[in-house]
């Protein structure tokens, strides 16, 4: 294969490649051109790179498709392969989030630096809240993006962009050598058991008892509380668990319910005082249905409005906040309960093994990375239960001397 420059005009090149096909209308060696700035050795570098692509059959013919053109042609493509929720969140990230910042470049032209520069953008400048103001008062400064938000974006991009080098749009993925944002793992926040127990008799009387009490002594996510139903309990003496097998997820055309996060269905074991608020409960929300003309059965949710239908993730989210507010407790998520159960749970020396089971995790690694600042005080104590017992041993064996 062989290719040269000619200059166009002081720092712009055309890079020439000898295709060694003949044009069967005129005869000649077919070529293809392509423009270049920079300096002259750098053009004769770019031009020995794309002679080594083509003598290698990885040559992708350019076309004018823009990054955001090729963007919405990846979110169209993956649709019916991902969840409803994960379809929005990555729509969100390539159109609210790429597009802006990358999405007027053609993709054959797309390069690591020019993404790299490109988020560096996004983590450094200022942005504006084009949300409208009252009074015609100006849009707002918002924060530059945080690396977690960036992390994201990266991640995205890698995906679309593996698609476009599948489909032969791009020899390699550029996306893939970015430099990733340092991220720092969010400082994970839970109750302590005094905490707790405040919490749970404060809401008491409210209905948000019900999910929290879930939350904090079963550590269920939100999702899994909202799609539980009451035949997938068990509340007698000799007997009693949970059978988590579906998860409700809110999207933008509704609540969908699916598969557990880990894919699998597991059985969460209640404890006596657990099973017998939910008992109670139950007995409750019957009579209050029952005062509204419904019957009550097996498929009711257990976590449900006044008329028996399922609460939405959002609603009791934003109860959280609400309730949570008129308390002195710290202000937490409402995921941070099922981290408050997880910390109670290693702490009071849980195997790890059981917790992980418990959570709902698909690997005990998970537990383990997640939950880490809780092993130095386990090890402490086990060092402690060890040489008690090796102590009292060496006494008895002096006695015996």
């Amino acid at each position: 294969m062989k290719g040269h420059i000619r200059e166009r005009s002081p720092g712009h090149w055309a890079i020439v490649l000898d295709v060694g096909e003949i044009d069967p209308k005129t005869g000649k060696k077919k070529r293809k051109w392509h423009s270049f700035s920079g300096t002259k050795r750098e053009a004769q570098k770019e031009c020995s790179r794309l002679i080594t692509i083509l003598d290698q059959g990885l040559y992708v013919e350019a076309t004018k498709q823009t990054v955001a053109e090729f963007l919405d042609e990846w979110l169209g493509f993956i649709k019916p392969s991902v969840a409803p929720k994960t379809h929005e969140r990555y729509a969100e990230i390539c159109r609210k989030g790429l597009a802006p910042l990358i999405g007027n470049v053609v993709l054959s032209k797309l390069k690591t630096d020019r993404i790299d520069a490109a988020f560096t953008t996004a983590l450094t400048t200022p942005r504006v809240d084009h949300r409208k103001k009252k009074d015609g008062e100006p849009p707002a400064p918002l924060p530059p993006l945080s690396p977690r938000t960036v992390h994201h974006y990266r991640r995205v991009l890698i995906k679309a962009l593996g698609q476009a080098v599948t489909w032969e749009r791009l020899s390699r993925n550029p996306a893939q050598a970015t430099t990733p944002p340092k991220v720092e793992r969010k400082k994970m926040l839970a109750y302590d058991v005094g905490q707790t127990a405040i919490l749970l008799e404060t809401l008491r009387p409210t209905r948000m008892f019900i999910p929290v009490l879930l939350a904090v002594t079963c550590g269920l996510r939100r999702g899994e509380i909202l799609a539980l139903r009451w035949h997938h309990l068990e509340l007698g003496d000799n007997r009693r668990q949970i059978s988590i097998e579906e998860s409700a997820e809110q999207t933008n055309d509704g609540v969908r319910y699916k598969e557990p996060k880990s894919g699998r269905a597991r059985t969460v074991a209640l404890s006596a005082s657990t099973a017998a608020e939910l008992r109670a409960h139950r007995a409750r929300q019957a009579e209050e249905q029952l005062r509204l003309g419904l019957r009550p059965d097996g498929d009711s949710f257990v976590v449900a409005q006044v008329d028996g239908s399922p609460l939405q993730p959002r609603s009791l989210t934003h109860e959280w906040v609400r309730v949570l507010g008129k308390t002195a407790l710290p202000r937490i998520r409402f995921h941070d309960l099922r981290h408050t159960h997880a910390t109670q749970m290693l702490s009071a020396g849980v195997h790890p093994k059981v917790a992980s089971e418990r959570l709902g995790h698909s690997t005990i690694g998970i537990t383990l990375d997640l939950y880490s600042h809780v092993m130095p005080g386990m090890q402490a104590d086990a060092a402690e239960q060890v040489d008690a017992a090796l102590q009292h041993a060496i006494s008895a064996s002096r006695k015996t001397i």
